[in-house]
């Protein structure tokens, strides 16, 4: 099974299914682990088929009052939501020792995959590492390994054999000092010099306390130091190497300010262990590998392939740099993390090790939308809230309420009908900040109106800033939702498409075209408004399509096109946007100015599906917009909030002719317009909207 693997949206076959009704959890043995894993109410059938119910009538039917009865599994790997394949994959790799590379999405679930392996790897194999002073080169420290729990009572011996011994050496040492003394105090009384005994003893005294100190030192120098260890019948190590530096990947020497006199401190006592050798025998888990210097990736290369890294100074300036230990065991498995561009930063080699020694997987961002999976998180929601027991603040559990809210924006951060989002940590996030609420509220459990109350107050900045922007638009007089105009289009985009968010956060994106003669021949697009490369070419394409689908040779005339008020604008989902202000202003035919569009446009003429569409919606909805216009395939991703249901009217299109006929207003140009575009217009779409009478 070694090689890539990708992660389906299947819910795994073997998971057990009780009968109908069932309230009490059941112990199921799982097959491949031997052991017993809790599974909450399964359906007898039907249970991963993809829901048309809505939430709220499907809740009702479930059997819970509030997420505390909802049983949580033991294990850590069977906690893990929606991430099947990744949790098959983290068992063979615990069982074969192999290294692991899993990209997706942030806040998917990687992280506690990874930690989860930590239970299914043997707990008797963990050791101790201990390095000690070498007689031969004080810079070439010895390690030695020894089982886990014993590192620690070999220098307990160790120190109690060189207490012992230096409680002896003192003794004698006293005695020895005393009998000189003696002898001085003699000597001084038959020649009474008071001078010299008085000069005798002050030597007397300082030899003795600086031979006694310089034993002590001696002694110390001789006791191992603890760079790993371990209790009896502990789980083995799960190390969070993400975002470090060499010194603590790899291991350090400390800098001793004190390097000579007798005052030095022992090179092997300066040693310190790297992640790399705290996760022995255990798991290494880098998140955002690419991240990592080409050089440390190369260091981490040769630590897995020898199982074992010496430790040096990492300064080149430090006195530590003078000290190479010998080889330290660090045989752990590798779970690098990252999105997809982090495979373009990481070093060939390491990368190749991972896919000839283990395994890549790619993880869900989101998962299909059936019973089983609606009351995976409601388990999720379970799991979050005992997450957050015993701390300074608990949260109460929720009730179907505020797990029905919980569970609709799921469905509406996946973007896709039939489908709820992975993103767990910012669903987590709404959770706890829901649960606060409700501790402020006094509350015994959480409710629907503490979750809004959450979705309300834990807005993103991207939502922030767009509601900022409808507001100065209306203090302005900038935002236009009524009337006719020609050259202006209410277009829709989103902020925050690539910050490796689920929710997106919609704004108007007023577009205006100018057409003029052009001065002298060989007419030329103008386009302002922050564009970026992907949107300048969009521009260019649609200049294309005009060309084709009015038989104008827009050689002939210049073509401004400004994003109104609107600085950043990429992607191509304003492509009927900005054709259809383009056409308004060719044939001086007005446009409808309560209605907003979004869509890409192919070549073809083609309304082609964009992202983003309910957040885009919901934008056009807050700013007075009745009707938006939206390419059909994305009719199947529109999950409006219930306040935005009512506001406004979705119309679907598949083609630029079909967006002619809602967006311009009646006039004697109109039909004959619509009708050149409909003559043209490959139509390869395989389901088009019923022929609209033209107004």
């Amino acid at each position: 099974m070694r090689g890539s693997i990708v992660a389906e949206d299947s819910a795994p076959p073997s998971e057990e299914v009780l009968e109908e009704g069932a309230s009490e959890p059941e112990e199921v043995v799982d097959e491949e682990s031997a052991t017993l894993t809790t599974v909450w109410s399964p359906e007898p059938t039907g249970a991963d088929e993809v829901l048309s119910t809505s939430v709220e009538e499907w809740i009702s039917e479930v059997a819970f009052e509030s997420t505390a009865d909802v049983p949580i599994p033991d294990r850590l790997v069977d906690q893990v939501i929606g991430q099947e394949a990744g949790s098959v994959v983290i068992k063979k790799a615990a069982e074969q020792r192999r290294h692991m590379l899993m990209i997706g999405d942030p806040g998917t679930g990687k992280s506690m995959l990874a930690r989860s392996m930590t239970d299914l790897l043997p707990r008797d194999a963990l050791e101790d590492v201990l390095v000690y002073p070498n007689e031969d080169d004080e810079n070439v420290p010895r390690v030695r390994t020894v089982p886990a729990g014993r590192a620690e009572r070999i220098v307990k011996v160790q120190k109690e054999a060189v207490r012992q011994q230096r409680e002896k050496s003192q003794r004698m040492l006293f005695i020895a000092f005393a009998a000189i003394g003696f002898l001085l105090l003699i000597a001084a009384l038959q020649s009474g010099d008071l001078f010299t005994l008085l000069f005798g003893g002050f030597l007397l005294v300082f030899g003795y306390m600086f031979i006694r100190s310089r034993l002590g030192a001696v002694d110390d120098s001789r006791i191992p130091k603890v760079l790993v260890k371990h209790d009896l019948n502990e789980l083995p190590p799960f190390v969070d190497a993400t975002a470090t530096l060499s010194g603590s990947l790899l291991g350090d020497v400390r800098h001793d300010p004190f390097q000579s006199g007798g005052m030095e401190t022992p090179a092997h006592d300066r040693v310190e262990p790297g992640a790399i050798h705290r996760a022995h025998k255990g798991v290494l888990y880098i998140d955002e590998i690419n991240l990592l210097r080409l050089e440390e990736q190369q260091a981490l290369l040769t630590a897995m392939q020898d199982r074992a890294f010496p430790i040096s100074g990492r300064s080149e300036r430090s006195s530590g740099a003078l000290t190479k230990t010998e080889p330290v065991p660090c045989d752990f498995i590798l779970i690098a993390a990252g999105n997809l561009d982090a495979i373009q930063g990481m070093h060939p080699a390491l990368r190749s090790r991972i896919r000839g020694y283990g395994y890549e997987v790619y993880v869900n961002s989101e998962m299909p939308d059936t019973s089983r999976n609606r009351r995976r998180l409601i388990r999720f929601i379970a799991q979050e809230v005992l997450r957050d027991q015993d701390t300074v603040r608990e949260i109460p559990h929720f009730d179907k309420s505020a797990v029905a809210i919980i569970l609709r924006e799921a469905q509406r951060r996946a973007g896709r009908r039939g489908k709820l989002s992975l993103r767990l940590r910012e669903l987590g996030g709404l959770v706890r900040i829901a649960g606060d609420l409700a501790v402020e509220a006094g509350a015994p459990l959480t409710s629907a109106e503490h979750v809004l109350g959450a979705r309300n107050i834990a807005k993103p900045l991207e939502q922030q800033v767009a509601d900022r922007m409808i507001e100065r638009r209306q203090d302005y007089a900038m935002l236009v939702n009524s009337g006719e105009r020609v050259g202006r289009v209410n277009g829709l985009a989103v902020l925050g498409a690539n910050s490796g968010l689920s929710d997106f956060s919609g704004i108007m994106l007023p577009v205006e075209a100018l057409v003029t003669p052009s001065q002298g021949g060989g007419g030329k697009i103008h386009a302002t408004g922050g564009l970026s490369d992907l949107a300048k070419e969009s521009v260019t394409n649609v200049s294309a399509v005009i060309k084709k689908l009015t038989g104008k040779d827009i050689s002939d005339y210049d073509i401004h096109i400004q994003f109104v008020d609107t600085h950043g604008v990429d992607g191509d989902s304003a492509s009927i946007t900005i054709a259809t202000a383009i056409i308004s202003a060719l044939e001086n035919i007005p446009i409808r100015q309560d209605l907003a569009m979004t869509g890409s446009l192919s070549v073809r003429g083609e309304v082609l599906p964009i992202g983003g569409v309910t957040a885009k919606i919901e934008a056009a909805a807050r700013s007075g917009v009745k009707t938006i216009v939206v390419p059909r395939a994305n009719m199947q991703d529109v999950l409006l909030d219930d306040r935005f249901e009512d506001m406004v009217e979705v119309v679907a299109v598949d083609t630029l002719d079909e967006v002619m006929q809602y967006a311009l207003i009646k006039h004697e140009q109109k039909a004959s317009l619509v009708e050149r575009l409909e003559a043209v217009i490959d139509r390869l779409t395989p389901e088009m909207q019923s022929k609209i009478s033209l107004v």
